[in-house]
């Protein structure tokens, strides 16, 4: 994993032009921000993969009991189509230093990164058969592998409506467990209190960061009374500035959206915004007439029962609403299905521990947004998933704990 993850390093270029053809986000942003986080997690791992150890637990009675952290053996893998090497580390890395086997399962959009990489994977020294790639559809390959009854652990990341699908295969299957990773409507808090300019910028890049499609991204952006004017106004020029176009050139910070389906997906919801009376401040429409681009586009006066300001629109759509209070606020941002993430913006610690501890979300970012290490872990409440991954406790998703107990004959000390 050490000499993989030297190997990465080593052909960044080559890495990042392939997720770039694939997925359509930025060059620069695979480059500079992704592959150094792929690098980054596998490292991670590899520094666990000799510190995974059990317990000796003192129990009553003489009787000698330790708990050994076993693996699953085979593992099925599937990830999606947004971030494909990134989630390819989450969950491959952690994996393998727990002692299973692996089978990948690529989204069908973007297979090439995973096939590329696990060569090199191979190049390092990895044993045959220990990691297997499966590009496919997923009402094919992906079910096949959670249906499979000698899979016996599976880790998928995707669309709430999708992991439902696949709890249901693994449950009818031979019941093996499920890491969930799935959608979200995180919400984007920006108190009376905040400092205006930082926010604006945060709540651009949480939102429009690899062209929207982020299970996390800051999607429901709340901003208290006395600075919602500003905060429009400011965020509306943000997003006039934003620049679209060929993911390969320098200096572009959006690309396209990933296929078709999407494209026409997120057009839709932007018509709706329209349609259910929100003010459309800036885009709205396709960018140009070729390719999936779509302007940056942003909604002030959105009302909760929106549908932009309640489904998951995956896409460049800043959806803005106001608040009076922090009651109101909390409520309003946990009355969701999804509990991925959220941001605070205050300068009060009063403020800011208030709503650390009343927002529903396995994430809670203060004063920043979309800050991602291998050691903190991720995941959500509710209806955007179960089971965390990365960091300490992304070990567990891999590792089965056995009890044994052996009698004491003549204990020495009980």
């Amino acid at each position: 994993m050490f000499r993989f993850a030297d190997l990465l390093e080593k052909h960044t270029e080559e890495v990042a032009t392939l997720e770039t053809w694939d997925n359509g986000k930025p060059y620069e942003q695979a480059a500079k921000i992704e592959i150094p986080k792929v690098v980054r997690m596998f490292r991670y791992y590899a520094g666990w993969a000799d510190k995974i150890h059990g317990l000796t637990v003192p129990a009553d009675g003489q009787h000698h009991v330790q708990t050994l952290h076993e693996p699953y053996g085979v593992t099925g893998l599937i990830i999606p189509w947004n971030f494909p090497l990134l989630l390819y580390s989450w969950k491959v890395a952690p994996a393998l230093a727990c002692g299973n086997t692996a089978v990948l399962k690529t989204a069908a959009q973007t297979p090439l990164s995973a096939l590329y990489v696990s060569k090199l994977f191979h190049e390092a020294g990895l044993p045959p058969g220990v990691l297997n790639v499966v590009s496919g559809f997923g009402p094919t390959a992906g079910a096949a592998l959670a249906s499979h009854m000698d899979v016996n652990k599976l880790s998928f990341t995707g669309s709430t409506a999708t992991g439902k699908t696949v709890i249901g295969l693994a449950s009818k299957s031979n019941l093996k467990p499920v890491t969930l990773e799935l959608g979200g409507k995180s919400p984007f808090i920006v108190c009376k209190d905040a400092d205006v300019d930082k926010a604006v910028e945060l709540a651009h890049s949480a939102l429009f960061f690899n062209q929207g499609q982020c299970c996390c991204a800051g999607s429901r952006t709340l901003v208290h009374e006395s600075v919602y004017d500003e905060f429009v106004e400011k965020a509306k020029a943000r997003a006039l500035k934003r620049v679209v176009g060929d993911p390969f050139q320098k200096g572009i910070e959006q690309g396209p959206q990933i296929d078709d389906e999407q494209f026409k997906k997120i057009l839709k919801y932007i018509r709706s915004g329209i349609e259910s009376g929100a003010t459309l401040e800036s885009g709205g429409e396709q960018l140009g007439s070729r390719g999936y681009y779509i302007q940056p586009t942003v909604f002030s006066n959105v009302q909760d029962d929106m549908l932009i300001a309640k489904d998951e629109i995956f896409g460049p759509v800043q959806s803005i609403s106001k608040f009076k209070d922090l009651d109101e606020v909390i409520q309003r941002a946990n009355a969701t299905s999804y509990g991925l993430a959220a941001g605070v913006f205050t300068q009060n610690l009063e403020t800011a521990n208030t709503l650390t501890r009343a927002l529903r979300a396995g994430t809670v970012w203060i004063n920043c947004y979309d800050i991602f290490d291998a050691a903190i872990p991720f995941g959500g409440f509710k209806m955007s998933g179960q089971g965390r991954e990365k960091g300490i406790y992304g070990l567990s998703s891999y590792l089965q704990v056995k009890a044994v107990v052996t009698p004491l004959k003549h204990p020495a000390w009980l």
